[in-house]
Order: C-alpha cells, then structure tokens, then sequence
C-alpha cells in the first residue's frame, strides 16, 4: 500500500461512501436494492430471516497496536456470519456502521473495507448498506448480518433434550492463547526501547485470534446428511459460558468430558510452555468461532466419523446441573469465565 494519505474530510460522507462501495457486485437473487438508497430491498422468496448484530470498540474488543485493519474488516464480518450460522441459517447480506476519528485517513479505511470485501467474496454475502459518522476518538464498528432458513430449519439455543450428545466443530483454545501472545509482545513492545516483536512462529494461534473463520462448512454438512441440531450456538465467549447458557435455556444439565474437548497441538505446546492448563483455555478463552450443538443420539453415526467435530458429552437432567468430568475421574462443576466486557 503506497504511504499516501487522503483526509476524509476531502470526501465527505457521502462522498466517503461512494468511494469505499463503487465496486459492490451482488451475490444473491434475494438482494433486490443495495447500497445507494435510503435503505435495502430484500426477498428471501418464502424463506424465514435471521437478523443479528454485532457492536465492535476500539481497546475493548481489539486493539490496532497488533491487529492489521484488513484482518480486522474480515473477522468484524466473520463474529456476524457466525451467529448466523449458528441458527442454522445461511447468511446473505450485511450492513456495516463505522464511526471513525480523524487520525485515520481514506487509505486505512480502504485497507479495512479489503477485509470486509474478501469476508463477504468467501461467503457469498452482499454489502448492502451501513452508515459512517465521525468519532471523538477511536473506531467504532457495527454490523448486521441477515440470513435465511428454510421454515422450522431453524435452531435455537433452548431447545436442547435431555440424553442428546454435546458437540463441537475444531479447536478450541487457540484464540485465547494468540491474545495472550500477542499482548505479551505489545507490552515487551511498550517498555523496552527498540524491542521486536517475537511470535515464536506461533502462525496456528496468532491465526486463529486475527483471522477466524465462520463454520459455513458445518451447516453445509448438517444439511447433506439430512441433521438437524436439537440446539446450537457459535463459541465466542468460551465452551463453559456457552455450555451454561445452552443448559440454563434449554432446562437442562449437561456432562462434559475433559478428554473430549479438541485442542490443537499448536496450542496445547503454547499453553504448556506458558504452565497454563489447556482445558482451561478451551473452558474460558472466547472468540474461536466454531459451533457448540447438541444432535439426537439416533443421528450419532453420521458424525461420529467425522473430522473436525468432537462429540464431548450429552445433556443431562436439570438437577445434575452442568459438570465436567476430568481425565482423573472428578466431576465439578463447569462455572462461566469467559470473557465479559463490563468487567475492568
């Protein structure tokens, strides 16, 4: 990227928005109007929407001292298509929202609509709208995603049974561990004059915290082999919190298995050089992106040969509340310790 600088004042708002959004092509029949109107035309021709959003603050949920604006264009699209894939759905437009101080200039915001554009290319999405408003300081990011379903294809979180098996797609961990690398360099960084970042060649979790992915490839499975989750939601503030909240909706307990729960090699090595244990990073670290879901037992042989999805145990009766069996053989009970942004 050249190292010019163009003010967005020199654009104007509208001006701004013409700029970042001339190049916009449609991917799906049910975009009717896009961009460019007072707002956007959509008929999902018989099928149900799903609608979710997204509200993403500088130094509360990323911190441009180590996250590039491209990789942040593409997972601020990635978080939204998550929650949509999490109902079963499968997503086809978003707006986006900034508010944006003057310290950055025309060219960071292209940089960052790159992400935006290579997220919504990879997932068949269409931009079709949004806002931009100045901000005191920072970056602000909003976005909507909608989605569609086939009528009852949807799933929810409170619909879990008991005897179901608890399910999750990937790794677990790795985002967590890619934050507390990264925050450890930025503070060596901060404190020693001339000091380079060292990444360790930790690609798998520095990867995993700056570029996830959405699991678009799971509903696609779901829907090839004819399985319909009895309850389902995507894995951003930890397996534990979300574990809870499927159990607290559904009524329902739940048994975890600690020697189920997938973490990558990568991580796991990270983990123990650092003397963390990595069950624990899976439990409590968010932002892995992948999908926890709850299936029938009748429907266990199709996934049980699957790679990529980890059965890690089953739902039980209220009563027994939510627990985890450790590979020593004790059971305790799974608390929430994933992230929270109200706590300091």
């Amino acid at each position: 990227m050249s190292e010019q600088r163009t003010e967005i004042s020199t654009l104007g708002e509208f001006g701004l928005i013409d700029h970042l959004t001339k190049n916009i092509e449609h991917q799906n029949a049910s975009t009717i109007v896009g961009v460019g109107d007072d707002a956007a035309v959509i008929d999902h021709f018989g099928k149900q929407t799903v609608i979710t959003t997204d509200l993403l603050i500088e130094g509360v949920h990323f911190d441009l001292m180590y996250t590039p604006l491209k990789h942040l264009g593409y997972k601020s699209i990635i978080a939204n298509l998550s929650d949509v894939y999490a109902m079963n759905a499968i997503p086809t437009q978003v707006t986006l929202s900034l508010a944006i101080s003057n310290r950055f200039s025309v060219e960071a915001l292209e940089e960052f609509y790159e992400g935006v554009y290579a997220a919504c290319d990879a997932y068949g999405v269409d931009l079709v709208g949004g806002d931009t408003t100045s901000s005191q300081k920072g970056f602000v990011i909003s976005v909507t995603a909608l989605g569609e379903v086939a009528p009852d294809k949807y799933v929810k979180r409170s619909t879990a049974k008991v005897n179901d098996l608890v399910c999750v797609s990937g790794y677990l961990g790795g985002a967590y561990l890619g934050l507390i690398l990264l925050e450890r360099e930025k503070k060596i960084f901060l404190e020693t004059k001339g000091a380079q970042p060292d990444l360790e060649n930790r690609d798998y979790i520095v990867g995993r915290l700056l570029k996830p992915e959405a699991r678009k490839d799971v509903i696609e499975f779901f829907e090839k082999e004819n399985i319909t989750p009895t309850s389902m939601m995507d894995i951003s503030d930890g397996l534990s919190s979300e574990i809870l909240h499927i159990c607290k909706q559904s009524g329902t307990g739940a048994v975890i298995y600690e020697d189920k729960i997938p973490v990558h090699p990568d991580a796991k090595d990270f983990a123990y050089k650092l003397e963390l244990d990595p069950t624990a990073c899976a439990l409590s670290g968010g932002e892995d992106y992948e999908l926890l879901f709850t299936i029938s037992q009748a429907d266990y042989d199709k996934i049980k040969e699957v790679e990529g999805i980890s059965v890690i145990g089953y739902i039980a009766e209220q009563t027994e509340g939510a627990t985890i069996i450790t590979r020593g053989g004790n059971k305790y009970n799974i608390t929430a310790q994933g992230w929270n942004s109200f706590e300091k």
